[in-house]
């Protein structure tokens, strides 16, 4: 449904925070559990109902998520929040479906060395460990949806160039091979909106609506633009880190992700409702980085602040003056 009569754009979209994951893995200090909870309730506060909160992989390799388990049934008392995890096999799967999650992702990456690099697997390895997955959600009788992400879709530091057609077949053999749901990332900055909406583009008429996410690096400024052209293909969820955090451990310099406040704003500012209330997105901001203080963070709509001509629609139908 569009935007407005002349608009191709939704009315509706959501922002699945992904910080707590993909933001806290790429910084060295481990967060306190309870200010990890306190991050929760506020984004549920602020109106933000899709919450990656960690992943399940050992601890001894990213002990800032050793306590994923623990947030996930926090999270899960918070109404109306949808709970994500991300998983790298089987056996982080099988706690995944314990835990209670709603949403299990399995990253697979589309660059070959960028896949061996990151998973020691090959992609069409992480394409088989998907269906054995699939068979373990089945046998334990979990209704958890199961998404395989698609990484590397527009390049890779290690590789290079990764064609538009090997992206395709992967995403075709994961929805093969029992994922419910796709999705598609510029792990490491690469692509630009011409490129977004051609692949997306094709990807959407071979997925449909299972194909339902987007997730953007900024790496190089153009990850707004991105996720504009997106937009303009029929996706209306997209991954976004609070403060910008996040990044690649196989992209030099790669400044994170799209800011959650830069893309609610950015979406509000098209008249494009996510039910996010922008002013408590940003005390929340302030919040977490004095907890990572130090740390560098991003984005720039906690510098120039909301301007005087937004008026923000709360999730409950009130108009106020953000």
């Amino acid at each position: 449904m569009a935007a407005s009569d002349s608009s191709p754009l939704p009315r509706e979209a959501t922002i699945r925070e992904v910080g707590l994951r993909d933001g806290l893995q790429s910084i060295a200090r481990v967060l306190p559990t309870a200010q990890k909870m306190a991050w929760i309730r506020a984004a549920h506060a602020a109106g933000q109902r899709e919450i990656e909160v960690g992943s399940f992989v050992p601890a001894r390799l990213l002990p800032q998520l050793a306590d994923t388990a623990e947030l996930v049934t926090f999270a899960k008392t918070l109404p109306g929040l949808f709970v994500s995890v991300l998983v790298p096999n089987l056996k982080g799967a099988e706690r995944a479906i314990d835990s209670g999650a709603d949403l299990m992702i399995v990253p697979l990456s589309a660059s070959h060395a960028h896949s061996l690099a990151n998973l020691r697997r090959t992609p069409d390895e992480v394409v088989q460990e998907v269906a054995r997955i699939r068979a373990a959600r089945d046998a334990a009788g979990s209704n958890m949806i199961l998404e395989g992400g698609v990484g590397t879709a527009f390049g890779c530091t290690l590789q290079g160039e990764v064609e538009e057609g090997e992206v395709l077949r992967l995403m075709q053999a994961l929805l093969d091979a029992g994922a419910d749901r796709v999705s598609l990332a510029d792990t490491v900055g690469y692509a630009d909106p011409a490129r977004v909406q051609r692949l997306f583009s094709k990807a959407r008429a071979l997925a449909g609506d299972r194909l339902w996410c987007g997730h953007f690096h900024d790496t190089r400024g153009l990850g707004l633009a991105n996720v504009y052209a997106a937009l303009q293909t029929g996706v209306t969820r997209f991954d976004a880190c609070l403060a910008g955090i996040g990044g690649c451990p196989h992209a030099p310099g790669a400044s994170g992700n799209v800011s959650t406040e830069d893309l609610a704003y950015m979406l509000r500012s098209m008249g494009i409702a996510t039910g996010v209330d922008i002013a408590q997105l940003l005390a929340l901001r302030q919040q977490v980085a004095g907890w990572l203080d130090g740390e560098t963070l991003h984005g720039t709509l906690w510098k120039a602040g909301l301007p005087k001509t937004l008026t923000c629609v709360q999730p409950r139908g009130e108009r106020v003056l953000s």
